[in-house]
């Protein structure tokens, strides 16, 4: 059993007028958080303010860039050069690290989002651009990804620290690889649920597939989407949870 376990969450994640998730009510009760970068999500005055939470919460900060699609969410994969992929990253993270210093704090780790991330998973190249530009803008920099995955490998060959990341609210497949959102059940919006497989990852390194079988997964940090329907409420009864197993909610290093 662990004592303790990180609890991340994918936030800033409004634009201008319109507003996604809900930052405010989720940010007490995680440790650290992932946010947009402007590309799928997120605006310069959303990233100030979500930067400004996370700090008054000491909850820490991540960089979650994208591709660039604000049209589709980052959730559409994109066929684009692996060359200019990396500029578009170092840009995303460049411009967060600047705007989080800026307020006196320090950015933490880089987690891709949405396509960006699932691609990098399937294939190596594109896992490996993320982490050379990781590693090109600050190489203490920590590289969040999906548990036991080829992203791990590409921070390995940067040389950059690797974090293994699970979902609480995701469905997995028998290889442990995310099931599709376009699949019915990928996303698990039932609470006990998510409270119970947060508790099998962080006590027994363990989650269930799509069809039930058990999947190994070694992880750092869980991850709650904050565009979840009920995140607000899963983040507190999550915290409650892992409390009550005397699990402290503290950020990976």
């Amino acid at each position: 059993m662990v004592s303790r376990i990180d609890i991340n969450c994918d936030l800033g994640e409004s634009f201008g007028r319109y507003t996604v998730g809900h930052d405010a009510e989720v940010m007490p009760y995680i440790s650290s958080c992932n946010i947009a970068c402007g590309f799928h999500a997120g605006d310069p005055v959303v990233m100030t303010r979500t930067i400004e939470l996370a700090l008054q919460h000491n909850v820490s900060i991540g960089a979650h860039p994208s591709y660039p699609d604000l049209q589709g969410f980052g959730r559409r994969s994109m066929q684009i050069p692996t060359s200019e992929l990396a500029d578009m990253l170092v840009y995303q993270i460049g411009a967060l690290k600047a705007m989080v210093e800026a307020q006196g704090g320090r950015l933490h780790h880089v987690k891709p989002h949405g396509a960006l991330y699932n691609d990098a998973v399937r294939d190596p190249e594109i896992a490996l651009s993320i982490a050379h530009s990781i590693r090109k803008v600050d190489s203490d920099l920590v590289f969040l990804g999906l548990a036991q995955s080829t992203m791990c490998a590409a921070a390995e060959s940067a040389d950059i620290a690797f974090a293994h990341e699970a979902f609480m609210d995701r469905a997995y497949q028998a290889d442990g690889s995310l099931l599709p959102r376009s699949k019915p059940g990928a996303v698990i919006k039932d609470l006990d649920q998510v409270i119970q497989r947060v508790l099998w990852l962080a006590q027994e390194h363990y989650t269930l597939s799509a069809e039930g079988e058990r999947v190994s997964v070694q992880c750092d940090s869980i991850c709650l989407h904050g565009d979840h329907p009920q995140a607000a409420v899963i983040a507190s009864q999550v915290y409650a949870s892992l409390s009550a197993q005397q699990i402290q909610v503290q950020v990976f290093e």
